[in-house]
């Protein structure tokens, strides 16, 4: 073997191991976002391989924006190469989709950095672990570059293969922590209140604090800290001697996870507030979701259900032949038990109680009154009386990224609802843009609904003709739902890669007198 050929075996070695290097950090990252979940590298992979939407129909795009017609060349010129039995071609070609694919999901990362977590770690040990012994396995091999090749293309594989073997690991590990929460709630033995559903959740358990008068001896799970690690670390680190209430907010990504949460922190008292298809993507379908919800009153001694909701009318009929007590809660359906309504006047909500008025409080933006409702139910179920419910309505305000109104200091006003807008969600935003008193133009900038399943694709033109209905400009933020929004909303659409762009068009063209409604803010390992 000459001196150059093995220099060149060198340099493209090199070369295989910095591409490796890069794709690991793209696809870690998607996986710490997606919560190491086995099966959403694939999801990913798919996403990110798909074209970039044409811009045709577009007024402005990006002067960033590339087509992504990269990876199909490589991967064109990948098999080329190997048919033709060109290795050198085919690991220069590997190289560069390494370190430049998939175009657009960045190594650093815009919206969430990488966070080298006893976990990411571990899994990023067995995976190079495996492509090493790919590569190393090639050099027996009549081609030893093919395998070698694997290390590369073969990342998100590697790292779904990866999380779903280390699921069983990363479970039993976990109960140290679930086994400490368990002795904690003895110890403590705070009333449990636990609140799941489809969308409304952390604002149903931010209300329910306000009304319990605030942190003296009530403590609510974090934003989003509502699966088996985050809720027992919520007890381990925030559940203090004295505390009398826990609430609980509990999420599902498929059946028998909420049951298994309810197994160690049992719930004096459930709260359901909605079923819809928030997830659907991967639980399938309304009737799974709607069971894997009904979990939460297994254990529950009181149920709270929003019956303004279809599905959860029917529970109560057969929760109270389970020998639960149930207490209905809503804003339109006029049999509920507690209702919070608009009275049609003044701008103001009338909160009743068994059919009797309790209060009138001024309506709060960014607040929706059905989860108010299911909010104050609870607080009655928990011996707060009416009177003391009425005086404490002034604490109550909307949850951050939710709807919120302010005017910027160019005058234009703006609405944030960036936080996991659903369909439910995105109709009362674009409600609350129309209502602005405003003298000029109305934006909303959004890049769409997503994990809809097979309803992503109706649900987003139903929100591009709503925006198109109420007379505003749709501006689209990446290619996730371009296309469809494209096609509900019908006319030319402004198109930007990136949410920051797109702030910034808004502050060079709107003025004094014009709105805009961030709708939906999707993190950047999404396309």
């Amino acid at each position: 073997m000459s001196v150059g050929s093995v220099v060149l075996d060198v340099v493209l070695a090199l070369g295989i191991g910095v591409a490796f290097i890069a794709q690991m950090l793209r696809w870690l990252r998607v996986l710490q976002r997606e919560h190491y979940e086995p099966g959403s590298m694939s999801r990913f992979l798919g996403r990110w391989s798909s074209p970039r939407v044409s811009s045709a129909t577009s007024v402005e795009r990006s002067k960033k924006s590339r087509p992504v017609t990269l990876t199909h060349l490589l991967v064109l010129a990948l098999v080329v190469s190997v048919a033709l039995r060109a290795d050198v071609a085919a690991v220069l070609i590997s190289i560069i989709y390494g370190v430049v694919c998939p175009v657009g999901l960045s190594i650093k990362g815009r919206t969430s950095k990488l966070r080298w977590t006893r976990r990411l770690t571990t899994v990023s040990v067995l995976v190079t672990g495996a492509a090493v012994l790919m590569g190393v396995g090639g050099v027996f091999t009549p081609r030893p570059w093919l395998l070698a090749l694997a290390m590369v293309w073969a990342v998100p594989v590697l790292l779904d293969l990866g999380a779903r073997v280390l699921k069983p690991y990363e479970h039993r590990r976990s109960q140290n922590f679930v086994d400490q929460a368990v002795e904690r709630l003895r110890r403590v033995r705070p009333r449990i209140v636990a609140i799941t559903g489809s969308y409304g959740k952390t604002s149903t358990k931010n209300h329910l604090a306000d009304l319990l008068g605030g942190s003296d001896g009530v403590v609510a799970s974090p934003r989003s800290f509502n699966n088996r690690a985050g809720l027992s670390r919520a007890i381990n680190e925030n559940l203090a001697d004295g505390t009398r209430v826990f609430i609980a907010e509990m999420g599902t990504y498929g059946a028998g996870e909420i049951a298994e949460l309810c197994s160690w922190c049992p719930p004096e008292i459930a709260v359901v507030t909605a079923i819809g298809p928030v997830h659907l993507e991967r639980m399938k379908s309304l009737d799974i979701i709607e069971r894997a919800k009904f979990e939460i009153t297994e254990k529950a001694r009181t149920v709270i259900v929003n019956i303004d909701d279809s599905r959860l009318a029917r529970w109560p009929e057969n929760l109270q032949g389970a020998g639960k007590r149930v207490r209905t809660a809503g804003s339109k359906n006029p049999s509920a038990s507690v209702q919070v309504r608009d009275r049609g006047e003044d701008g103001e909500w009338e909160v009743l109680v068994d059919g009797v008025k309790a209060a009138t409080m001024s309506q709060v933006q960014g607040v929706q009154p059905t989860n108010l409702a299911c909010a104050i139910a609870a607080a009655l179920e928990l011996g707060v009386g009416p009177d003391v419910i009425a005086a404490r309505l002034a604490r109550v305000t909307s949850v951050e990224n939710r709807s919120n109104v302010v005017t910027a200091a160019s005058g234009v006003m703006v609405i944030d609802d960036t936080f996991n807008a659903n369909p439910a969600s995105a109709a009362a935003a674009i409600a609350l843009l129309t209502s602005l008193p405003l003298s000029g133009r109305r934006v909303v900038v959004t890049p769409g609904l997503i994990e809809l399943g097979s309803d992503q694709h109706g649900e987003n033109i139903s929100l591009a003709q709503k925006v198109a209905a109420n007379g505003a400009e749709l501006v689209v933020v990446g290619r996730t739902n371009a296309k469809t929004l494209q096609i509900g909303y019908e006319k030319p659409v402004r198109r930007f890669d990136t949410r920051d762009e797109a702030v910034a068009w808004v502050r060079s063209a709107l003025v004094v007198g014009d709105g805009v409604l961030y709708l939906n803010d999707l993190p950047d390992h999404y396309p």
